[in-house]
């Protein structure tokens, strides 16, 4: 059971740490990386091809403005992907929110805008196979 954090940006770690937190209380195991879709979309790939074997993995997208971050987990992987981009304000978010909400087809990302919440679902999610 592991939820793989992947921020677009090194600068995104307070609000991974903020997910990273909350997933420590509920004991789920997790993983950082920082690698961009739009910079190092080979390194990207690479991290979700380490996990392709492995069942109990959710993808968890940190990236504002222009999130491909997220849809590109999402298509190149089988995986379930939650993106949970950073925004500086209100404003911030009303105009970048729809790079993560508005996805093309068969790239199924969930967006969480909450931290908190983010990890909650995660750990939902990966409680599905001991019911």
């Amino acid at each position: 059971m592991k939820a793989v954090i992947i921020m677009g940006s090194t600068s995104d770690q307070g609000h991974a740490d903020k997910i990273t937190s909350v997933l420590d209380e509920f004991g789920v195991g997790h993983e950082v990386h920082a690698a961009s879709a739009h910079k190092n979309p080979e390194r990207v790939l690479e991290i979700i091809r380490s996990f392709k074997k492995e069942d109990a993995v959710v993808f968890v997208t940190i990236a504002g403005r222009s999130n491909a971050l997220s849809g590109f987990v999402a298509a190149n992987s089988e995986k379930p992907t939650i993106g949970c981009p950073p925004f500086a304000d209100k404003v911030d978010m009303s105009i970048n929110i729809h790079s993560t909400l508005q996805m093309p087809s068969k790239t199924p990302v969930l967006t969480v805008l909450d931290p908190g919440n983010c990890a909650l679902a995660v750990h939902r999610i990966l409680s599905l196979g001991s019911l």
